[in-house]
């Protein structure tokens, strides 16, 4: 008998040693091991709690022994004295303990709820702030590589399962360990060898869990993939679905997506499988405990060596390790899920931050908006050659600078690197004297008004869009900015005017009131530079040059640059940087350029016939 239990304990060590490490049913990491700590007082107390309901709950099976023996015997043993089981040895010695153990179980298991679920909101919330702090911090190369789709399932599945994770993980791994301890200690001292009989079927269980645990890891992680694929696809779907309908593509989509839902069907049949199984094996193996109890138990009271009542009440402690047995095998679902979702969420939050500043850079105030470039080169990271090479020109302070050439001749590239979207070499770029590497980031931007490409608008009011570079900022301001724009008159036509809300990324608007909105917003700052990225390419001639001759206006001693594929647009700046092919091929007033520069005269006399001939002409 020695050896046989000795064998068990050796079993028992073995395949209980993560559980008693709690690696198993418990997700540790860089980002959450902290949390244990920050929401120690929370735990603590949840715990004081949970071992409280676990102590009380022990003392019901015996009551059930004091009944069952009372009623088949009619006497009763407490405190070692046998005594008439009667009125009163009911009401004093059952009922009353009974409504103490119920009321005290019914405020510590609150608490611990509390307790315990409170602290895995907590974390989720934390989370959820670093994660949305270091992405808004990554560079513009990394949303090239990671689609929205993709990002957002961490923020919410992920999430999610982290919460989860956290919370029950804790509750679990301590109920379990608590409950089931005391539990088994109690049903030790009943009979040794029947407990050791129903160690075998819980150790097979704890082995079984580790293996499937493990396959239930990369299913849920590919689980977590299918889902990516398939939020990234019908988000694009839905901010694309006016270019879908255009082309009468709804079918070849619904295929596309019927094909990534199917993918996604799949790899949660397969999770639930595998699930499933682990669920029907656990089951299978607790009801094999129950048989051998009824077994060798009812044997026992047979060899008189336990009573009815007796047997009742070791079967009652074991009904009370059901629970921490199921909660094993929830915990190696949860905590399989939980490390693939970790996993995830780490792989975002470890992505280095490629532009920021240099140590020691220097907050500065950027007053004047003088702009030099000296033989600066540029590559994005990863390219296999440079997209700008060798620029060296000079943009004085208040000056307008009209920035043309070919698609893909580098233009928004250069105008990224003043607004510091990449990084470049010390020295090579200089914003009112200072080297751009030498102070920070937020200096350089806020000194910067800028309309992109895709003017981008919020989902919001277009009061809120225009004066969104403010907290607060005046009704008249903002319909101030709104005039400069030419935007103002199309404003006043919509129903609830500057309070009309735009739809997704200003769907609701056309493009050429998108871009005066865009407009609008930039002007509202009055910074020292603005930089209007091909900003009037959708609006007629005629708006097109309100809007300009309000720029001079408006903007005379500030710094503006303003990108164009129209000559006649930028003709009247200051000055015309001309780029091909990413070299700087001329600089200077648009009659100098034309009696110099050959190739900036062949785009204008391109331009000019297309102009006449109403259609286009390939330079």
């Amino acid at each position: 008998m020695g050896k046989f239990a000795a064998s068990i304990w050796g079993l028992a060590r073995l395949i209980g040693f993560k559980f008693l490490q709690g690696e198993a049913f418990m997700i540790f990491g860089r980002y959450i091991n902290k949390f244990y700590l920050k929401y120690a007082h929370m735990l603590l107390l949840g715990l004081a709690a949970l071992i409280l309901v676990d102590f009380f709950q022990l003392k019901v099976p015996e009551f059930y022994r004091m009944v069952i023996n009372g009623v088949n015997e009619g006497v009763v043993e407490i405190d070692g004295q046998i005594v008439p089981f009667d009125k009163t040895v009911v009401l004093k010695e059952i009922c009353l303990p009974l409504i103490l153990v119920i009321v005290a179980m019914v405020i510590g298991r609150f608490l611990w709820r509390i307790c315990f679920f409170g602290a895995g909101i907590k974390v989720e919330t934390s989370l959820r702030n670093q994660m949305f702090n270091h992405s808004k911090e990554l560079s513009q190369e990394y949303y090239q590589v990671n689609k929205v789709g993709n990002l957002m399932s961490l923020y919410t599945n992920d999430l999610d399962t982290i919460n989860e994770c956290f919370g029950d993980g804790v509750l679990m791994f301590f109920d379990a360990v608590f409950l089931g301890g005391l539990a088994l200690v109690k049903m030790w001292r009943m009979d040794h060898l029947l407990t050791l009989l129903t160690l075998i079927p819980l150790s097979i269980m704890l082995a079984i869990g580790a293996i499937v645990g493990k396959n239930m890891e990369k299913k849920w992680d590919e689980r977590q993939a299918a889902f990516s694929k398939l939020s990234d696809f019908a988000q694009e779907s839905f901010s694309g679905i006016a270019v879908i309908k255009a082309f009468v593509k709804e079918f070849v989509e619904l295929y596309s997506f019927k094909k990534l839902n199917k993918e996604h069907e799949k790899s949660n049949v397969v999770y639930t499988k595998v699930s499933t199984l682990l669920h029907i094996l656990i089951t299978l193996l607790i009801e094999s405990v129950i048989c051998i109890i009824l077994g060798y138990g009812g044997y026992l009271v047979y060899q008189d060596r336990f009573d009815v009542g007796q047997l009742m009440e070791y079967i009652g402690y074991f009904n009370s390790i059901v629970w921490p047995v199921m909660a094993i095998s929830m915990l190696i679902e949860k905590t399989s899920r939980g490390k693939a979702s970790l996993k995830r969420i780490t792989e975002l939050l470890d992505s280095p931050v490629t532009v920021c500043d240099k140590d020691g850079a220097k907050e500065v105030e950027v007053t004047s908006g003088k702009i030099e470039f000296k033989n600066l080169s540029f590559r994005y990271p990863g390219g296999e050659f440079d997209v700008l090479e060798d620029l060296s020109f000079t943009i004085n302070a208040g000056e307008s600078v009209g920035i043309v050439g070919k698609t893909g001749a580098g233009k928004t590239t250069l105008v990224d690197l003043i607004l510091r979207i990449h990084n470049v070499k010390d020295g090579t770029l200089f914003v009112d004297g200072h080297d751009v590497n030498e102070i920070t980031i937020e200096s350089v931007r806020r000194a910067c008004a800028y309309v992109p490409q895709d003017n981008f608008l919020f989902s919001d009011t277009i009061e809120n869009n225009i004066g969104f570079a403010f907290d607060e900022i005046s009704h008249e301001k903002v319909e101030e900015n709104a005039k400069l724009a030419d935007i103002h008159g199309n404003i006043v036509e919509f129903q609830k005017g500057y309070d009309t809300m735009l739809g997704e990324r200003g769907v609701t608007v056309s493009g050429g009131q998108k871009q005066r909105i865009s407009i609008a917003r930039a002007l509202i700052r009055n910074s020292p530079i603005l930089i209007l990225d091909d900003s009037v390419s959708a609006v007629d001639t005629k708006t097109e040059r309100v809007i300009l001759d309000n720029l001079q206006k408006s903007r005379k001693g500030k710094t503006t640059l303003l990108i164009a594929h129209r000559i006649t647009t930028v003709e009247k700046m200051d000055k015309i940087i001309f780029i091909e092919d990413g070299r700087i091929v001329a600089v200077g007033p648009h009659d100098r350029l034309v009696e110099t520069c050959p190739s900036y005269q062949k785009m204008v006399e391109l331009q000019r016939l297309e102009d006449e001939e109403g259609g286009e002409v390939n330079a």
